[in-house]
This record gives C-alpha cells, structure tokens and sequence, in this order.
C-alpha cells in the first residue's frame, strides 16, 4: 500500500474536503521520508520551521475526567503545559505516550493532523501561526503533510487562537 493509500490519510482527506477544504484536499503531499519533527519538515519543505504546525497531543485532566487535547503549535517554539492549563481549565495537564495519541486520533506520533480522528478533540491554535501566509500540517502518516493557513486551521478544528508559548523562541514577544 502506498502512502497516499493509507487509511488515516484517506480520512484526513475525507474531513478536509467534507470541511470545504478541498483545496487542502488535493494538496496532501507525500514526502519521500517520514518527517516526525518540525525541523526535518521544514527542511522537506523548504519553509520556515515556524510555518509548520505540530500536532502535539496532551493528556487533559480535570478531576477525575481525563481527555485529549490538541495543540496546533509553530514549530519554531515549544508549548507551555501550564499555560495550556490555564487555558482550558485543567487541572494538569501532561504528555501523552504513542498508545494515548493513536487511540484518540487514530494516527501516529508524527502524523497527527488536525482532523480525521474518531471524535473531535478540544483544540488550541497557536496565534504564531497567523504570521506565515501558508501552514504546513500532518495528514495522517509521518510522510504526508498539506498547506493551509492559521484561518484554516481554526475554522477546520472549531479549535481556540491561543498563544500556547509563554516562552517564545521564535523572536516575538
């Protein structure tokens, strides 16, 4: 099976174009190499490492609930576990291991793209994001990745604008 056949790429796919996304749709790419980090993307790419957005999952606990959250965040910096639960109102919130990430998303470590999962995750977008004409996201596999914009994001996910960094290092404040 190739890449672009794969099953979490099809239903990546599938959401952006049942989104109205279609443009996105037909501009999945397949890399020749698995790209699991925003530096080996942007290198792929030959983009800025900030116009990468990372899928990063997190385990989410209030109470005695716990539940995925996803951060759509620049690959030029790193997220604020704190900061992240205060603003979604966690308790704590912590990293997720490869088995927490598949079975809330459906997809790998390194490929998680924005949709596509079994059901809707609480969402961050990164504001940083806003500052690069094109976003870079998974599309399911290590190897796939397409465009979009940081309106695209939001409106794809239903997912918050936050800035998800307290401690920028990309340059901005």
């Amino acid at each position: 099976m190739s890449t672009i056949d794969h099953p979490s790429v099809a239903k990546v796919a599938a959401a952006l174009a049942e989104a109205g996304q279609q443009a996105a749709a037909d501009g999945i790419r397949i890399l020749p190499a698995e790209v699991r980090t925003a530096a080996q993307a942007a290198e792929a790419l030959g983009v800025e490492v900030g116009a990468i957005a990372n899928s990063l999952v997190f385990r989410s606990r209030t109470g005695d609930t716990e539940t995925a959250l996803l951060a759509l965040t620049s690959g030029a910096h790193r997220a604020d576990t704190g900061l992240l639960a205060s603003l979604t109102g966690a308790d704590e919130i912590g990293k997720a291991d490869a088995d927490f990430v598949r079975a809330h998303t459906g997809q790998p470590i390194g490929g998680v793209a924005p949709v596509g999962h079994p059901k809707a995750l609480t969402t961050l977008v990164d504001t940083a994001l806003r500052a690069h004409e094109v976003v870079w996201a998974a599309a399911g596999h290590p190897k796939s990745v397409y465009p979009t914009t940081f309106a695209g994001l939001v409106a794809l996910t239903g997912g918050t604008p936050a800035d998800v960094a307290g401690d920028r290092q990309d340059g901005r404040p």
